[in-house]
């Protein structure tokens, strides 16, 4: 099925984010409708690198237009839809001279479309994976729902007793007015009825007795089932809320906690109704110690306080504080949009668009000199309705609020405290409501997990280890603004977990035992046991790593964006070993046959960097581990790392161009590794080619031809590395011929040296020499 038909099938909540997509005229929603076969079928990638091929598809996009329009004509469409199509094909016009724009333009629209429809399929995975969990719920749950049944069938059984006494009741009644009324002097008859009056009077006050015992009996019951639900399965999803927040696959599906909450709601409110029933009768029928009249108002009294206590906590919020583009939830930005959405887990008909929910931030600040504070912009007050939730639940969904910094003294900027930087603020985000229903007023309120506010997008990396630290460690005070004050230490347990989180939920894959065994190593050094290992705020996040200049997190979070942005398929299907020491690589390779290469990401590389070492053997037999210099995001965003891995080569014996890499580590060949994501062509072919500019000579270490007829010793530098044009793209290597190596041989000067290095040279990779040193050249 087309995209754009797969497109208008989603539901109305992608929907909407298609209507969202297309709002702008960069891309016109009704162009990519009418000619959605026609711009699905033409290779727009290809067209935003080649200016000649943009310019065939810009002008086939023109006749489509006209074509369009002819259609529109023949067919007596309306007059508003010729009239589009002919200003949209004018507007296009503007892109004449630069028809690659309008289709690297058409790409990213498509991207974006591919990305929404991916959401879609995941969350209908996400769907039917909670389906098939359901009968693995945990004996507490099953056991309250089972409690929450027998609950439910105890009203029902009372709503019976309650008719089945009015009845009583009314018989009573209509035999004392009957015996009023007839007014016997017989004093024998009189008697006689009077003793009856007082046996149904009795069996009244006892069925009285009896329902008001019931009652007590129902809200002891109500009593313990609403602990269970607000101090156990409330508080868990909470927690499983903020890990999620985090990365954690936790499930964080409200359903069934509004399930209960409104089963119990109902059970609470038909209690009341009973009790007000009682008052009824009361008012009809009293008499001398009426049960009624002595225990009601205490039993009205504990079921309200029940109903407030259900009701105060069901008001919760759903999906917590985030920005469209930010790294995570609970980092938000000054003046850039936010959504947040707040449930009532009570879900009753009546109160649909009766709620409305209040936006504010921070209530009460907290005693920090410098505590910034800021004001909320845009639709502060919705109503809750079951129309903005898939699941037809209670929601209030904020998607367009904005925060703005207030400024002290007369418009002056406000200072921070010393102890505590921007990123280690933390903030409320408050909702309130109120209602009435059955003569009840209830007000509500619930606040956001903390957020980090930020002012510009630099802040972002630190703001989002903030948010990891503190929902990581934090797990009851969650609303302690000051938690950075006096930061506790995370264990390694803690730590990998949440680190492991970070790369599942990017990429779908986390890190397993080996890969946070080598992170460990790094953090805490050789240990027997690292269990018992801690990490402070200041190490995880401020102090720098030694011999770098920059921190852990720094370090962590680039590896991450690059494989996110650039390596997700090869992290996914476990190509990438990435976290191993150049330590354990050593002792990985030098057991393995000639050309097994594995793949790791730097250490020394601040923004994230990614190398391969493979393993050769000397004519004597020693295993020798070569290494490349580390690519980085700007080399990986020209071409991809298996093109690289696809094209690497290093020049043997008779200037015979040779890729040293054979087997993926353990020993799988590289082209069942690599093969199912290589471009259709390769070398000068390569669609990739054209960005590279970089010309690779690689001479062998070992004296694979004559030193004599290249003028050059064996012991020259030159046989230790890969020698480069000074063009800082990534490495690839195309022909290089005889007459150009003896150029080289006869002018090295303009060239860098290092990139290529044996493992026994024990380099260190952040003083390795840059890529490139002179004017670039371009490839032939």
């Amino acid at each position: 099925m087309a995209q754009w038909e797969k497109l208008r099938q989603l539901d109305n909540l992608y929907l909407k984010q298609v209507d969202e997509l297309y709002d702008k005229d960069a891309f016109p929603m009704d162009v990519r409708h009418y000619l959605a076969s026609w711009i699905e079928g033409q290779d727009w990638e290809r067209a935003g690198r080649e200016h000649d091929f943009a310019m065939v598809l810009f002008q086939s996009l023109l006749e489509n237009l006209d074509i369009q329009h002819s259609r529109f004509v023949q067919e007596g469409e309306s007059f508003l839809l010729q009239h589009n199509i002919r200003r949209f094909k004018q507007n296009f016009q503007q892109y004449q001279e630069n028809p690659y724009t309008l289709a690297n333009i058409i790409l990213w629209f498509l991207r974006k479309e591919k990305s929404i429809l991916q959401n879609a399929e995941l969350a209908e995975q996400v769907q039917l994976l909670q389906v098939q969990q359901d009968p693995m719920e945990t004996d507490s749950q099953r056991n309250l729902e089972r409690r929450m049944a027998e609950l439910k069938n105890k009203v029902q059984g009372m709503d019976h007793t309650v008719k089945c006494l009015e009845e009583q009741q009314d018989e009573f009644d209509f035999k004392f007015q009957t015996h009023n009324m007839e007014g016997t002097t017989n004093e024998e008859h009189k008697t006689q009825q009077l003793k009856m009056l007082q046996t149904l009077l009795n069996r009244l006050d006892t069925s009285r007795k009896s329902m008001l015992s019931g009652i007590g009996a129902l809200l002891d019951m109500a009593e313990e089932l609403l602990c269970v639900l607000v101090r156990e399965e409330l508080v868990h999803w909470q927690r499983r809320q903020q890990k999620a927040c985090i990365g954690a696959p936790d499930n964080t599906c409200l359903d069934q906690l509004e399930k209960w909450f409104t089963t119990e709601a109902e059970c609470l409110f038909q209690v009341r109704k009973f009790l007000k029933k009682l008052e009824e009768l009361m008012g009809k029928v009293s008499y001398e110690r009426d049960p009624v009249k002595s225990q009601k108002p205490a039993l009205l009294k504990r079921v309200d306080s029940l109903l407030t206590s259900l009701l105060k906590s069901a008001f919760v919020v759903e999906t917590q504080p985030s920005m469209p583009q930010g790294k995570g939830p609970l980092v938000l930005r000054t003046n850039v949009q936010f959504s947040v959405k707040t449930r009532f887990l009570v879900k009753f008909p009546e109160l649909n668009h009766a709620m409305k929910v209040n936006v504010s931030i921070n209530r009460e600040t907290p005693q920090i000199k410098g505590y910034r504070l800021f004001n909320v912009l845009g639709t502060k007050t919705k109503a809750l309705n079951m129309a903005e939730s898939m699941s037809g639940g209670m929601v209030a969904d904020f998607r367009h609020l904005t925060l703005k910094e207030q400024k002290h003294g007369g418009g002056g900027k406000s200072m921070h405290d010393l102890s505590l930087s921007v990123t280690e603020e933390l903030h409320l985000i408050h909702f309130d409501t109120e209602f009435v229903l059955h003569d009840m007023t209830v007000s509500l309120e619930t606040s956001s997990l903390p957020v980090v506010i930020i002012s510009n997008s630099s802040q972002q990396q630190s703001a989002w280890a903030s948010v990891l630290w503190f929902n990581m460690l934090c797990t009851e005070s969650r609303q302690n603004l000051i938690f950075f004050a006096n930061s506790p230490v995370a264990t390694w347990p803690q730590l990998r977990e949440m680190l492991s989180w970070q790369f599942l939920s990017s990429t779908k894959r986390g890190l397993d035992t080996k890969q946070l065994e080598m992170i460990a190593f790094k953090l805490f050094g050789l240990q027997q046991n690292y269990d018992a290992c801690t990490v402070s705020w200041s190490k995880f996040n401020k102090e720098n790593v030694p011999k770098t200049h920059f921190t852990f997190w720094v370090w962590f979070d680039g590896i991450l964006v690059m494989v996110k942005a650039h390596l997700e398929n090869l992290w996914r299907d476990g190509s990438i070993m990435g976290f191993v020491s150049k330590g354990k690589e050593k002792a990985l390779l030098k057991k393995k046959k000639r050309g097994t290469f594995l793949i790791r990401f730097s250490e020394s590389i601040k923004d994230g960097g990614i190398t391969f070492s493979w393993v050769d053997y000397s004519p004597t037999g020693e295993p020798d581990i070569r290494t490349v210099q580390p690519f980085t995001k700007v080399d990986l965003a020209q071409i991809p790392f298996h093109e690289i891995i696809r094209n690497f080569q290093i020049l043997e014996a008779g200037n015979v161009p040779e890729n040293p890499l054979l087997f993926l580590y353990p020993d799988t060949p590289k082209q069942e590794a690599f093969g199912k994501y290589y471009s259709e062509k390769s070398g000068v072919d390569s669609p990739y080619f054209k960005y590279i500019k970089t010309k690779l000579i690689v001479v062998s270490k070992d004296k694979l031809w004559s030193s004599s007829s290249l003028g050059l010793k064996s012991e020259d530098p030159m046989f230790q590395g890969l020698l480069l044009s000074p063009d800082p793209g990534p490495m690839l290597s195309g022909d290089i011929s005889p007459e150009e190596l003896q150029e080289f041989l006869n002018n090295p000067s303009v060239f860098d040296l290092g990139d290529i290095h044996s493992d026994d040279d024990a380099f260190s990779e952040a003083a390795l020499p840059s890529f490139f040193s002179t004017a670039p050249q371009p490839c032939e």
